[in-house]
């Protein structure tokens, strides 16, 4: 069974994924130390090079639940979107985010770069363009990718304190953002 199938490496991983938050939770990732994160998750230091190459591949991995919750916070709802209502889902992926602001601005820097804005702009940009193909929305790989761009450039600001608002507030401007990007005739 390969690394990636075996459930031993996953516990492992996901164990690492923990300390690494909770680590996070006491200082910025820039002064963690592999030994810190291997003593709280009660692996040793080879097992964890045995994962990852370093501290920011691990953060990158124990983040991505953070594009998954986005990508699935934006697609959280059916019907025609009522602007003044955004979806729970989404309320709640900003103040989940809130939780993590520090680690999360390591990641994704001001504008949507760093090593989480590429993959948050990518599953973004294809779960959109999905949804608009499937809806039979016309100009979907446009509309995908100003949504997707929209989206990680505004949460990485805000992570950041350029946009100034709290979850809720900030969460609901985004949604009715989004939905103008949507229906915006571009022909």
């Amino acid at each position: 069974m390969s690394a990636a199938g075996d459930p031993r490496a996953e516990r492992t991983r996901a164990k690492l994924r923990a300390a690494l938050l909770a680590e996070c939770a006491d200082r910025p990732l820039a002064d963690l130390a592999v030994a810190a994160v291997v003593r709280r998750a009660g692996v040793g230091r080879a097992t964890f090079y045995l994962h990852y190459p370093d501290l920011s591949a691990l953060a990158v991995d124990a983040c991505a639940g953070v594009v998954r919750d986005a990508v699935e916070a934006l697609h959280a709802w059916r019907g025609v979107a009522d602007p003044a209502a955004p979806p729970s889902a989404l309320v709640g992926f900003f103040d989940r985010a809130d939780t993590h602001r520090g680690l999360y601005r390591e990641l994704l820097a001001p504008g949507g770069g760093g090593p989480l804005g590429p993959v948050l702009h990518r599953e973004l940009r294809e779960r959109s363009r999905t949804e608009r193909e499937l809806a039979g929305a016309p100009d979907a790989p446009l509309v995908a990718a100003a949504v997707a761009g929209a989206f990680t450039g505004v949460l990485a600001d805000w992570l950041h304190g350029l946009v100034d608002e709290p979850p809720a507030a900030v969460a609901g401007r985004v949604w009715r953002l989004l939905i103008g990007l949507h229906r915006t005739p571009l022909g």
